[in-house]
């Protein structure tokens, strides 16, 4: 898939459908959405051979605030330790992974777990501002514009995300929590998305979960750790449960 264009027509196939509403599709009709969501979507459908797919999404928050607080290495860690759970997964060959920094930097884009990059101080050194709106945006885009790839070619798939910032948000300069809360709906209607969220502790500045209601994320997938290296690791810990969970179809989840 080359081009921006495309993007476009797979959000009209999943508003056809029914599966996006009107309001979500005109929040991600927008051409430069398309270009940014293209940089993620990675492996080609085609060079895909499972019966099913499993999309484990994240979002690392690499906002300064991050750093002066100490924690940017238990974000790494955490991230590399989802790497780890999901490698020990019966099913690993199924899921396709994809990390996107809440300032739009794509670590990797779609692959599969074997060719995911580890966070490292050389790759993530959190200093930049958190346009949490725009960038939610962008990134359910991807999931959802990857996810209509493999539906339209008769590959079932199904997706779990994680968002992670530790502020409210301060940058965007186009998407509001309404925008984000009319795909998230979408999204949890379809059933075969889950939608978590976590709000690191910023010395109690920042209601998270009102912060995540607004964006339409359910209480039961909201983590809230607090300021240390420990509660967020055990924090990335639940979720990389949760993603093991989705990659088994384990019955129907209920949230951490």
């Amino acid at each position: 898939m080359s081009d921006p264009q495309d993007i476009q027509s797979l959000f009209q196939d999943a508003h056809t459908e029914g599966v996006l509403s009107q309001a979500a599709f005109q929040s991600l009709d927008v051409h430069d959405l398309g270009v940014q969501i293209q940089a993620g979507l990675g492996i080609e459908v085609d060079d895909v051979m499972s019966s099913e797919i499993v999309l484990v999404t994240i979002m690392p928050d690499d906002s300064g605030s991050i750093r002066y607080s100490s924690n940017a290495q238990a974000v790494r860690g955490g991230h590399n330790a989802i790497l780890d759970a999901l490698d020990q997964c019966p099913q690993k060959d199924e899921i396709l992974i994809h990390n996107r920094y809440l300032n739009g930097t794509v670590l990797y884009p779609y692959c599969f777990l074997n060719q995911a990059v580890r966070m490292t101080p050389q790759n993530y050194d959190p200093r930049l501002g958190t346009p949490l709106y725009d960038q939610s945006l962008v990134l359910l885009g991807t999931v959802l514009a990857k996810a209509q790839e493999f539906s339209d070619n008769g590959v079932p798939v199904r997706t779990i995300t994680l968002l992670i910032t530790d502020g409210a948000d301060v940058s965007s300069q186009r998407a509001t929590a309404k925008d984000i809360k009319a795909v998230v709906d979408d999204m949890l209607k379809a059933e075969n998305h889950t939608i978590a969220a976590m709000g690191i502790d910023d010395g109690g500045a920042t209601d998270f979960r009102q912060v995540f209601r607004e964006m339409g994320i359910r209480d039961e997938w909201v983590l809230t750790p607090g300021q240390g290296e420990q509660e967020i690791r055990q924090a990335f810990q639940l979720f990389s449960q949760s993603a093991v969970q989705v990659s088994q179809a384990a019955g129907k989840l209920s949230g951490f």
